[in-house]
């Protein structure tokens, strides 16, 4: 008996010490990974971050090369956020390199240096991506191929894309008298939906024309040498392959846009984000069966006969899957809707809309790109305030963005098994699905692992501040009045030589301190000053009711309201604020989108080595919770509360965001209806108002009709430039657009909590507020 007492303990002394060494090994190993993972994560620091200057640019802009403030990010960290995947896949990335402008002959094959003339005659060359108001970049290690800001090459099961990172549609810019201030996290200038539509026409150009096809597939061909290129060889070897690929993926950028056509349109600096995302949820949800439905309701215009008759619907719908359409279901219902073959419907381009209409939602309330600083500190995100912050909700918040900006949704139906019969399948259980026979399989080539990185890269950024405000005091200590931060911080990443000078006007302190106390009475209530420098700062969204704020509804009401078929999300329960419900056929697509953001989340990424595979996912499931120190909380303001009957209603509302660093975001308001802050200080015109006043003078009201895509800053009214170019004319008449409410210094709208508003404020007091507000 002792002898195998004393067996067992040495075995088991054994086994424990194997299993320190192990543990050890295993700890060293993590380390070292993490180690080298950092270390590139800040191997890129080009000294000017990749930025250049533009010589007759689009808006009549020139400027030198940008600098940059001190924003809590090196070179290093501006250039990793520029260039980290996100999982957006757009076009293949052989495509987008060598694709031509629509009205252009490049050399075949071509060997194409951004630096040389031939670049010129390319889709992605610098001055057609500067009409889009995205913004060019020189070669860096990162981005070896000169990729615009946020656009960046993604691999996803053994392919190269090009798509977008958070970068494109968050990184800013400041431009006054040629010289050039970059913003990051600021919101961009960019001109989306032009873009896109002029991708499809360049794409549906180089397929049909069979001269501008060859060249294009002989240059395809010809990155598949890699020692021609900067970056890695292409994926192509076969003309075949590239046609069709060519025909799949000018297809497929039509579809987005034909789903996503708005009689709005946005213009620069604006897109309806929550409404394409729910888009692309609902065309990667519908089932067959409700498509049917939903095809067999649309009416031909003025009357009550159906557009469609049953054998057309039959042929249209004829071979798709039961379960799940899909992109690739719709592409071909599109085109059998639209085909001229017998047995189908031949519908013309309105026709077809009114087809859409009844399946998807017009994303017709554009709203201005938000910015990024302080969003990783806040207690609820996004303009309506729909997303809390707290747990691991900035991953699901992240995902529905890739899902909306490209993520290539690999969304079937998986066969039952008995990891599904026990109810083993993660991904079905938490998206609501474990009680149905037939599953969605949530692949998709969502980048997890960086989305949880990239939040946490967020933490470090800082609001920028206006440079050379301090530079007119005699003492060499910032008082607190030179900067709303309690300790006058400024530039906290750079040395005194470094910081950008002689770029903007000084702020007038002197007016700036009468004006802080302007702001204190009419502003502080909702909108509190931040100490950007503080590490453990929480940002208190206040949520105002659109009954009270009176700006544009459409946004929040969409939102909030916005349905569509729910596939095999039907009848399952969603919890919410007040309570379980079930999904109806027809449900808010926030339900719809709740549970498909939580399939992708729970879904391990399959295209990735089993070990590899179940690390990232339980890194970015486990580090989104541990890294979040957002603890959940109900919302603050004057909303209307979720109710049983309404469980949405708290969405019907907008947040007032911190306003530090807001004088490098114009336009204005949550639409962008408003080119300057001096213009948001002014009433909105009703139709009684009058034009003079009592003295014969003009009233001054917001403008009803301005330019926008400059990024020329006025720094007296404090916003872009709105007259005297070639830009979009944004007409504040157009539903989505609207200048209305906000107008508490126009003596019109009551602070949170009074019953009347407070006087209107004279120009003295309005320049005074400018002033302080220069300094946030």
């Amino acid at each position: 008996m002792n002898v195998c007492k004393i067996c067992v303990r040495h075995t088991f002394r054994t086994f424990f010490r194997r299993f320190i060494k192990i543990a050890i090994a295993a700890a060293l190993l993590l380390g070292l990974i993490l180690a080298l993972g950092k270390g590139y994560q800040i191997s890129d620091r080009d000294p000017e971050r990749g930025a250049i200057p533009i010589n007759n640019g689009a808006m009549n802009e020139d400027y030198k090369t940008p600098d940059y403030l001190s924003q809590g990010w090196d070179n290093a960290g501006s250039l990793w956020f520029y260039n980290t995947t996100q999982g957006s896949d757009l076009i293949p990335y052989d495509f987008f390199m060598v694709l031509e402008k629509i009205d252009s002959v490049c050399p075949s094959p071509a060997i194409i240096d951004m630096e040389s003339d031939i670049s010129h005659c390319l889709f992605r060359a610098n001055d057609n991506i500067d009409q889009y108001r995205y913004l060019p970049q020189n070669a860096t290690r990162f981005n070896p191929d000169s990729l615009p800001v946020g656009f960046v090459k993604d691999n996803y099961d053994g392919m190269d894309y090009v798509g977008y990172t958070c970068a494109a549609c968050h990184t800013g810019q400041v431009n006054y008298q040629e010289k050039a201030i970059r913003i990051d996290g600021g919101p961009a200038m960019a001109d989306m939906v032009s873009f896109l539509t002029d991708l499809e026409i360049t794409l549906r150009a180089t397929l049909n024309d069979s001269e501008k096809r060859n060249r294009f597939i002989q240059n395809v061909l010809h990155r598949h040498d890699k020692d021609t290129f900067t970056s890695a060889g292409g994926n192509y070897d076969s003309a075949e392959t590239i046609k069709k690929d060519l025909e799949t993926w000018t297809n497929r950028i039509a579809l987005y846009n034909t789903i996503n056509h708005s009689t709005t349109d946005y213009g620069y600096a604006r897109l309806d984000a929550f409404g394409r995302i729910y888009n692309r949820v609902l065309e990667h949800i519908i089932n067959k069966e409700q498509a049917i439905t939903q095809m067999a309701m649309v009416k031909k215009p003025g009357t009550n006969e159906s557009l469609l008759s049953i054998e057309h619907i039959d042929k249209v719908v004829e071979g798709l899957n039961d379960i799940i359409l899909g992109e690739a279901g719709f592409e071909k219902i599109i085109a059998r809707l639209q085909s001229h073959q017998p047995g189908y419907p031949a519908l013309s381009d309105d026709e077809l809309l009114l087809v859409r209409e009844h399946i998807f939602n017009e994303p017709d309330a554009p709203v201005s790109y938000p910015f990024l600083w302080d969003i990783a500190q806040s207690d609820y995100v996004q303009w309506n305030g729909l997303a809390a912050n707290a747990g691991i909700g900035p991953l699901g918040r992240n995902t529905g963005e890739v899902i909306g900006v490209f993520g290539k949704l690999d969304w079937a139906e998986e066969k039952p098994s008995l990891s599904n019969f026990f109810h083993l399948n993660l991904a079905a259980s938490i998206s609501g699905q474990k009680s149905k026979r037939h599953y969605i399989n949530f692949k998709s080539s969502i980048d997890k692992v960086n989305l949880k990185r990239l939040e946490s890269h967020l933490r470090e950024l800082q609001s920028p501040m206006w440079p050379d405000g301090c530079n007119n005091l005699d003492s060499d200590e910032p008082p607190f009045d030179c900067y709303a931060t309690p300790k006058g911080q400024r530039n906290v990443q750079m040395d005194d030589d470094e910081r950008p000078k002689d770029i903007l006007p000084d702020i007038n302190l002197a007016e700036a301190k009468k004006g802080r106390f302007i702001y204190a009475e009419y502003c502080q209530s909702c909108h509190e000053v931040i100490d950007r420098s503080d590490w453990d700062r929480k940002v208190i969204g206040k949520m105002m009711k659109v009954e009270a704020i009176n700006t544009d509804p459409s946004m929040a009401v969409n939102g909030a309201t916005y349905k569509g078929s729910s596939g095999n999300f039907t009848h399952i329960y969603q919890d919410t604020d007040v309570g379980p419900v079930i999904l109806e056929e027809n449900a808010p697509v926030v339900q719809t989108l709740t549970a498909a953001t939580r399939g992708v989340i729970a879904t391990r990424d399959y295209d990735k080595m089993f070990l590899r595979r179940w690390g990232d996912w339980l890194y970015a499931l486990g580090g989104s919770i541990l890294d979040n120190d957002i603890k959940a909380s109900i919302k603050v303001g004057d909303y209307q509360s979720d109710s049983t009957a309404q469980p949405y209603s708290s969405l019907i509302a907008y947040k007032a965001r911190s306003l530090n660093g807001i004088w490098a975001t114009g336009p204005f308001l949550h639409n962008g209806s408003v080119p300057t802050l001096y213009d948001l200080l002014l009433p909105h015109k009703n139709a009684d108002d009058p034009t003079f006043d009592d003295e014969g003078n003009a009233i001054e009201y917001r403008p009803t009709e301005f330019l926008i895509g400059a990024r020329e800053l006025d720094p007296v009214r404090v916003g872009f430039k709105s007259s005297g170019y070639n830009g979009f004319n944004y007409q504040t008449a157009i539903a989505g657009n609207a200048n209305t409410g906000h107008e508490y210094a126009a003596g019109r709208t009551p602070q949170l909590g009074k019953d009347k508003p407070l006087p209107a404020l004279n120009k003295a007091q309005r320049m005074q507020l400018l002033e302080f507000i220069k300094t946030l």
